[in-house]
């Protein structure tokens, strides 16, 4: 048995053994076994001391976590003057959403996120604990704000106008993910969004290309979609709409013909895997094998368009990290996606029955 596995053993029946230990049990010298836990620390095998092993099937989300305040019109939008409406405050954020989402599907999840050190930051991460997600490893920064992210709706539930304050993630350096690291590395798969800065945004990219791990990204907005790099080749499934497709391809229509043009054109940067979100027209797939898929809606009432695409990502790595295959594990983010549309709130209630029923019918 090779050193490094035979070292994970020993470690496994006694997480709290010295390198002295392990020294002497496999008649090397302590520099030597040094070496071996650095590199399997490097590797995400081992996380910190006690040396914790890496757990199966976790999922890392990084990215956005904010106050979500949510305006609904009470009639037809009628621009350039007073709307009536009906409000409500929530958990928000791309990636604490997901996460959330994973944490109701019993997923073993964690979050990796900046709030500032005030209320509103205490409020999100004591929320998001509470619904089954690891929040230990985010960081809450003094002195500064919590982000908020302010949405419009018209009547039927569909966005209007959102805006967002969310000066603070200008602070979320590579430096902090390169100190959580050996956590993020001990996952299945890494799940981001672009409100992490571009050359955040790169680091994490690069590293996920140059130690083989799966990497997620959702591209958040046609503004945060600018700060991704020009090589992709990290990028295991990009989660893109088709407004912004357009926009990062300059290929524009309605067509598969052009959705199938454009995704080639993203898959030419690097990803691997392109998922173009259609809105209540369902997605389309296409992989840097040619591969190809179309999923229709599943049949949904429509009360709210928001959090729609965060429930979708979340179906799909739950199947993914459920030994599904990528196609039923799209239908699975279909099957999320159309719970969503008739939820009020933006985390909807989901459950893996709902799911699965779901896609058995």
């Amino acid at each position: 048995m090779l050193k490094d596995q035979r070292i994970l053993e020993l470690i496994k029946e006694n997480p709290f053994i010295t390198q002295q230990q392990l020294s002497e049990k496999l008649n090397l010298s302590r520099s030597a076994v040094a070496g071996y836990i650095s590199t399997l620390t490097k590797k995400g095998e081992i996380v910190g001391r006690a040396y914790v092993l890496k757990e199966e099937s976790k999922i890392f989300c990084i990215g956005g976590a904010n106050i979500d305040r949510k305006n609904r019109t009470l009639s037809q939008v009628q621009y350039g003057t007073s709307n009536p409406v009906s409000s409500l405050q929530s958990l928000g954020g791309v990636a604490r959403n997901v996460a959330e989402n994973l944490g109701k599907l019993t997923c073993d999840v964690s979050l990796i996120a900046l709030t500032g050190e005030d209320q509103d930051g205490e409020w999100l991460m004591k929320q998001t604990k509470q619904q089954g997600v690891d929040v230990s490893q985010s960081f809450a920064l003094n002195g500064e704000k919590t982000g908020a992210y302010t949405s419009i709706l018209d009547s039927s539930g569909e966005l209007v106008l959102a805006v967002a304050d969310m000066e603070l993630y200008d602070r979320f350096t590579a430096g902090l993910l390169e100190a959580k690291w050996p956590h993020i590395a001990s996952s299945e798969v890494i799940f981001a969004d672009t409100n992490l800065p571009e050359a955040t945004l790169s680091y994490l990219i690069q590293r996920a290309d140059k130690e083989d791990r799966h990497l997620w990204i959702h591209t958040v907005s046609t503004t945060k979609m600018k700060r991704l790099p020009e090589d992709l080749s990290g990028v295991g499934v990009l989660f893109i709409n088709r407004e912004e497709a357009a926009e990062l391809t300059g290929v524009h229509g309605g067509t598969k013909e052009k959705w199938r043009e454009a995704c080639e054109l993203m898959i030419r940067r690097g990803v691997s895997k392109v998922v173009i979100h259609l809105d209540t027209d369902g997605v389309f797939v296409r992989t840097d094998t040619g591969e190809e898929e179309y999923a229709a809606p599943y049949p949904h009432t429509v009360e709210d368009g928001t959090g729609v695409k965060e429930a979708f990502i979340s179906g799909m790595l739950f199947g993914y990290t459920h030994e599904e295959s990528f196609r039923d594990s799209i239908l699975l983010g279909m099957a999320a996606a159309a719970e969503a549309w008739q939820s009020k709130e933006t985390v909807a209630a989901l459950s893996k029955e709902k799911l699965y029923n779901q896609l058995q019918s």
